[in-house]
């Protein structure tokens, strides 16, 4: 279930803890994070990325027409991938990409923790959620220690999603709320 929890950043109070998909938009919305749910296509489990890609080709050319990004593709992560836990390291510290970072669960969850104005935003989305983090927004992504996604990534230019990384302890003391 996908779940919002926003701490203050210096305290670590929680100021709001919400499982209500509505609010979870609106509350990331006044931050500029566009959060919505999709329909989830009927598909086996596991199923290779063009299936996974065709499955959402009418959703993804009218936000992609929309939002002006240019291509999709699939990425799975699972505990058993070889590099499971250099693919979590790379992210779990905070960081920022150039341009926006979209990405859509069609299996499986994770945690989006972004740190702006003096809150963090512990956004805990599961299948059928996309999430878009806007440019140049200070986050980091946790899959957890056995993570299972499938998720569409969406792009304008592959190169903005580059990790800039803060260097910051953000990410230490503010772990994920649910992974």
């Amino acid at each position: 279930m996908s779940r919002l929890v926003i701490h203050d950043a210096t305290t670590n109070t929680v100021l709001q803890d919400t499982q209500d998909v509505g609010e979870i938009a609106r509350s990331l919305a006044e931050i500029g994070v566009r959060f919505e749910r999709w329909d989830v296509a009927d598909l086996p489990e596991g199923a290779d990325a063009e299936t996974v890609l065709a499955a959402y080709k009418p959703r993804l050319d009218a936000f992609m027409g929309e939002t002006g990004a240019g291509t999709a593709d699939v990425i799975r992560l699972t505990a058993d991938h070889p590099q499971a836990d250099a693919l979590r390291s790379k992210f779990l510290a905070e960081h920022l990409h150039t341009e926006d970072e979209v990405r859509f669960f069609h299996e499986g969850a994770g945690n989006f923790i972004l740190h702006i104005g003096g809150k963090v935003y512990d956004a805990h989305c599961t299948r059928g959620d996309l999430i878009s983090v806007p440019a140049n927004t200070h986050h980091w992504f946790d899959a957890g220690v056995n993570p299972k996604v499938t998720a569409l990534r969406i792009f304008t230019d592959t190169t903005g999603w580059t990790p800039h990384y803060t260097g910051t302890d953000m990410s230490e003391r503010f772990p994920a709320t649910t992974a």
